[in-house]
């Protein structure tokens, strides 16, 4: 009838069964096939992408777990107990730091730069921390990157080789820190410093808080050097450094000037008061 819709002539299909003539008579082309390859590709990528976040994430979590046992190191009664247990937990950290090195086998790292360098930097502190407890002196890159050298130690892993080698050298991975994970995990130390200071003059070291100052000023010299010509992270956390470098110098003086006049028991409570002064003036939480 008039004002009526008219039904198409395909209406009476299903639309399904409209879709498969419609790829019946349009068979994939080069493109759509290309398409395809590209989808699969990026797909690849985004779900390795994701498990170096969590793999990052892992290693980030065990390096704090190792950055707070070794601030136990002045207190505890046997420090090397201490200092073999934090080995213990770096070397786990080390082979999820492995996994990550066999999952950018034959990629380019710094596309996926961003997924691991949390947990780089962290694992960087927290080897840093137990360096400088042990030595009193600061671990170079180059060390840090020739703990991060592995080989398949175990029989799954060289009976998952190509059985076409016949070589009978192990096989190796490697994963080297970026000099910029290197310096934002040493700029992070110096927190981790400035608490340890604070804590070893409450339990009555009074030489430490004089050692870790010298040391503190050595790493803030070589950072000014950078300036801000060097990556955006590294000049932005120079002013953490700065303030960590100024809570220790403080201690410093009022060990020197009131040191006689303060028990010992009670320093501690005096720093953490100025402390949060300090904080306060600038505007830090």
């Amino acid at each position: 009838g008039s004002g009526g819709f008219r039904k198409r002539k395909h209406d009476n299909f299903p639309h399904g069964q409209r879709r498969e003539e419609k790829e019946n008579v349009n068979p994939p082309s080069a493109l759509m096939t290309s398409f395809k390859s590209f989808q699969l590709e990026l797909d690849t990528r985004h779900d390795k992408y994701e498990r170096l976040v969590k793999l990052s994430r892992d290693i980030t979590i065990e390096s704090k777990r190792t950055i707070f046992l070794l601030h136990r190191f002045t207190s505890a009664p046997n420090g090397e107990e201490i200092l073999s247990e934090s080995e213990v937990k770096l070397d786990a950290v080390r082979r999820k730091i492995k996994q990550v090195a066999q999952e950018l086998v034959g990629e380019d790292m710094y596309q996926f730069h961003r997924a691991i360098s949390p947990g780089l930097q962290e694992y960087v502190e927290a080897v840093s921390f137990q360096y400088f407890i042990k030595t009193r002196s600061l671990i170079s890159v180059e060390e840090v990157n020739k703990q991060l050298i592995f080989t398949a130690e175990d029989r799954e892993e060289t009976t998952n080789m190509t059985s076409n080698s016949h070589d009978k050298e192990p096989h190796t991975w490697s994963l080297k820190v970026t000099p910029v994970d290197y310096l934002l995990g040493v700029a992070d130390l110096t927190g981790e410093l400035m608490r340890l200071c604070i804590s070893s003059v409450g339990n009555g070291d009074i030489d430490t808080p004089f050692e870790l100052s010298q040391f503190l000023r050595q790493i803030y010299d070589g950072f000014t050097f950078i300036g801000n010509t060097g990556p955006y992270e590294v000049s932005k956390k120079l002013y953490t450094l700065k303030q960590s470098l100024a809570k220790v110098e403080n201690a410093c003086y009022t060990l020197k000037v009131r040191g006689s006049e303060i028990p010992k028991h009670m320093l501690a409570d005096v720093f953490s008061t100025k402390t949060e002064l300090i904080d306060q003036e600038e505007g830090l939480p």
